[in-house]
């Protein structure tokens, strides 16, 4: 993408061997960033593709969102090999689809500890890691941070698009992902606030409703409500991602940017 150069950058991204995490590894690397993949079991460069000419190198390193001794080891580690981290994308995060293995609560039934683990891993972990690698970018005075957000961070999920499920109780989207993606947007403004005078920009990118191996009426469902007609691709992300994290944004902090296909427009 013009304007995306990153070479020279060192560019951090959290949850990096699920879907959305191989993909922002994979346009950070062909933009020419060093990239360190953190996540509970190293991640593999499997999904990554064929490296371009200019791609960074790549680091998979094991770290856990939820033991910040485990983030400050992995710290050190970049320091170490890739040197300063001036980029950090925070995507490690728990979502719960509608699987009858998952099983089904009404709202007054559904178990704290379900909650508890979405909350620690999807806000509090971003929380955590911001600590210790965004503390380090606003010592050194320069950095941007992308939060991964969602739409359920803003709106509320639309019951009818799970109607057709075969699920007793019907299925409800854990109220805990939308009071951590809300809380992410929240942090973002709160970090853009207090180290913007020291060169550090903080964004959220929410994603909303990214195709993938949903059942065929949700994906008909879904796209019906989207003024776009259709779901996110995974490729149209990568674009929003290189602008927030590059200086075509270098005036643009403290805010939430939606890839919705206008979904949250109507």
């Amino acid at each position: 993408m013009p304007g995306a150069d990153l070479a020279g950058s060192v560019a951090v991204v959290t949850g990096a061997s699920g879907r959305l995490g191989t993909l922002w590894c994979a346009t950070l690397l062909d933009a020419g960033a060093d990239v360190m993949a953190l996540d509970l079991v190293e991640p593999g460069e499997d999904g990554l593709g064929p490296r371009t000419a200019g791609a960074g190198r790549y680091l998979p390193f094991t770290a856990d969102v939820t033991d910040r001794r485990s983030l400050e080891h992995a710290l050190d580690a970049c320091l170490d090999r890739l040197g300063p981290p001036t980029i950090l994308v925070n995507n490690a995060g728990i979502d719960s689809p509608p699987t009858r293995d998952q099983g089904s609560w009404l709202f007054g039934d559904i178990p704290e500890e379900l909650s508890a683990i979405v909350l620690d891993v999807n806000a509090l972990g971003v929380l955590r890691v911001c600590q210790v690698f965004g503390s380090h970018m606003a010592q050194r005075r320069t950095g941007t941070i992308v939060n991964i957000g969602s739409l359920y961070g803003g709106l509320a999920p639309y019951p009818p698009l799970y109607d057709h499920l075969d699920l007793d109780p019907p299925f409800l989207k854990p109220p805990a992902y939308g009071m951590s993606k809300a809380g992410v947007a929240a942090l973002t403004r709160y970090l853009a606030a207090l180290w913007g005078p020291k060169g550090v920009r903080v964004n959220t990118l929410s994603p909303g409703g990214v195709l993938g191996d949903q059942d065929p009426q949700f994906k008909k469902k879904f796209s019906g409500r989207v003024p776009l007609g259709r779901m996110a691709y995974p490729e149209d992300l990568t674009g929003p991602l290189l602008f927030l994290v590059s200086d075509m944004s270098r005036y643009v902090t403290g805010q939430e940017m939606l890839v919705d296909g206008g979904y949250s427009c109507w």
